[in-house]
């Protein structure tokens, strides 16, 4: 019974390393999002450029999406080639990604509209109830509802108890 625990023990202490080298991928926000659903954005203000079909949102930008938000001090918005709709959205600073109970912070998020991702990058920090995870890297899969985080992954797993 004893080399049965220090087994587990190792199993449980390699997979960080194993996670930090190959990705790791968790449930992000319950439920899938749907991409089609209409983007609302609100700042303090915005600056359009006609010619290559951006806008750059800025100060207590806020992007809602169905039941997700998003909220960073600027937003870079690219539109897609009709002008008919947005493409992507590319925020900076501080960004917070809030879906249903699961929230992610990073230093930038790009969020293509089109394939249906988020790519977020710099300190990322995923909170999913008591349960925290950190990584270089993240991008979320929005129609399977899933993450990859990637770039020295550390996780802290609490028990039901703990």
């Amino acid at each position: 019974m004893p080399i049965l625990r220090a087994f587990a023990l190792i199993l449980l202490l390699a997979a960080p390393a194993v996670s930090a080298a190959q990705g790791f991928e968790i449930a992000f926000g319950g439920l899938q999002q749907d991409t089609n659903q209409p983007v609302e954005v609100t700042a303090d203000s915005l600056s359009l450029n006609q010619s290559d079909g951006t806008a750059v949102f800025k100060g207590n930008v806020m992007i809602v999406q169905g039941t997700m938000r998003m909220s960073a001090p600027e937003v870079l918005v690219y539109y897609n080639a009709e002008a008919s709709g947005i493409s992507r959205l590319v925020a900076s600073g501080r960004v917070l990604l809030v879906k249903e109970q699961d929230a992610a912070e990073s230093d930038t998020a790009d969020y293509s509209i089109e394939k249906g991702t988020i790519e977020m990058a710099g300190d990322v920090l995923l909170t999913q109830k008591q349960n925290t995870l950190n990584a270089g890297r993240m991008v979320v899969d929005l129609g399977a509802g899933t993450a990859v985080l990637d770039g020295r992954v550390k996780t802290i797993l609490r028990s039901g108890g703990n």
